[in-house]
């Protein structure tokens, strides 16, 4: 396979060709400063090249053992100059082996190790008799110049890599956050789909059960009431009609914005007390006498324009969802849908006279829990109970701020 840029094993090839050359530059440095043996000493070119060679091998394992590599260094430097060999100075020597020990994070040993050479060899020097003008004037100036250089420049290494790792770890904690935020909004909208879904299949569904019941009596041998079973089948026929509607806005709410459900995201587009009326329409139909009231409805349970899209769809599911459990579980001939709009709010209530709560624990299902989530997400409260003087009451408050 084609080797790339960025794979480990190119990498590590560069590495070693670096240090080869690292290592090679030392040797040489070293060594032409023994040739030209500025200084004196007693010339030994065999031990003293080999003294070179050994400075150089040591570049070839500094990213492994940097701090061995700069204490080996250093050892070799002081031996070098016990066993009186030609004058080859500090800086270029060690300079490499402190840059790796910087580099690798280990500054202050650098420091330290630096400034610990620099004192021996230049009393030592002095007690030989060296020129101190010399020695304190220019050698030891330029010395530590350049150990300082490569001190610096190999702690700036060390600092820009620590640098890039924590970009690397910012970039993926960024990229996990994403993904968090991307599964929590897509959690977010299969539950909302799902609510969606309960409401409005589980409202129609409930509808063409009961009058199927109703039309099963009225086919009932013996008791043939054949325009009653036309009628209550024709009621069957229009709530699957408006199931189907609903369950399409579902599937295109799945399918995205670009299939058609256009810009309110396909259930908005059925979810809304614009409906108010037709809703109402199909559950009187079922035999339960609703009353639409309050500041916010107009003539023939019309309710008046102007609310903000998240506002209307969940007034309109928590009036459908509270509805809907009136026929499945309370028992009840009649029931109250009061609408109140405040400066601030949207009030919906729902009462009606049944001998029953329709609770999730008596219907088995998920409609209050979904109710609750439902009203919540809008920043908004919901409260169900017995109503005073008998049978059940859902009260929501729903901000007009709701759609933020």
């Amino acid at each position: 396979m084609p080797d790339h840029s960025g794979s480990p094993d190119r990498s590590g090839r560069q590495a070693v060709i670096i240090d080869v050359l690292l290592g090679f530059a030392v040797f040489a440095v070293v060594a032409i400063a023994i040739g030209a043996d500025i200084g004196g000493g007693d010339p030994h070119p065999a031990v003293a090249y080999g003294f070179a060679a050994a400075l150089g091998l040591l570049m070839l394992v500094r990213r492994r053992w940097p701090m061995s590599v700069l204490l080996a260094t250093s050892l070799l430097l002081i031996t070098y100059y016990v066993v009186d060999l030609p004058v080859i100075g500090l800086a270029v020597p060690m300079a490499a082996a402190l840059y790796s020990a910087a580099s690798f994070g280990r500054t202050s040993w650098t420091v330290g190790a630096a400034v610990a050479l620099v004192i021996v060899s230049t009393s030592s020097r002095a007690l030989e008799g060296q020129d101190l003008a010399f020695l304190l004037g220019y050698e030891l100036a330029s010395t530590a110049a350049i150990m300082g250089a490569a001190i610096a420049l190999g702690d700036g290494a060390k600092q820009r890599r620590e640098g890039a790792r924590q970009r690397e770890r910012i970039a993926e904690l960024d990229r996990q956050a994403r993904e968090a935020e991307s599964a929590e909004r897509l959690a977010r909208e299969r539950a909302r789909i799902a609510r969606d879904l309960h409401d409005a299949v589980g409202h129609h569904l409930s509808v063409v059960s009961l009058h199927t019941a109703v039309a099963g009596e009225a086919l009932e041998q013996g008791a043939v009431d054949l325009p009653a079973a036309r009628t209550e089948l024709e009621h069957v026929a229009q709530a699957a009609r408006e199931g189907l509607r609903d369950l399409r806005s579902t599937v295109r709410a799945l399918r995205g914005p670009g299939s058609g459900g256009g810009a309110g995201g396909g259930l908005e587009q059925v979810a809304g007390l614009a409906h108010l009326a037709e809703l109402v329409a199909s559950v009187r139909a079922a035999g339960l006498a609703v009353e639409v009231r309050g500041n916010a409805v107009g003539e023939g349970s019309q309710v008046l324009s102007g609310l903000p899209g998240l506002v209307d769809a969940t007034a309109y599911r928590v009036v459908q969802e509270a509805l809907t459990n009136t026929i499945r579980h309370a028992r009840a001939r009649g029931a109250v849908v009061l609408i109140e709009r405040a400066e601030d709010a949207l009030e919906v209530t729902v009462t009606d006279d049944g001998t029953a709560a329709p609770t999730d624990e008596h219907g088995k299902g998920t409609g209050l829990a979904g109710m609750r989530e439902r009203v919540r997400m809008v920043e908004g409260t919901l409260e169900t109970g017995a109503a005073p003087g008998g049978g059940f009451r859902v009260r929501a408050r729903i901000p007009l701020g709701g759609d933020a």
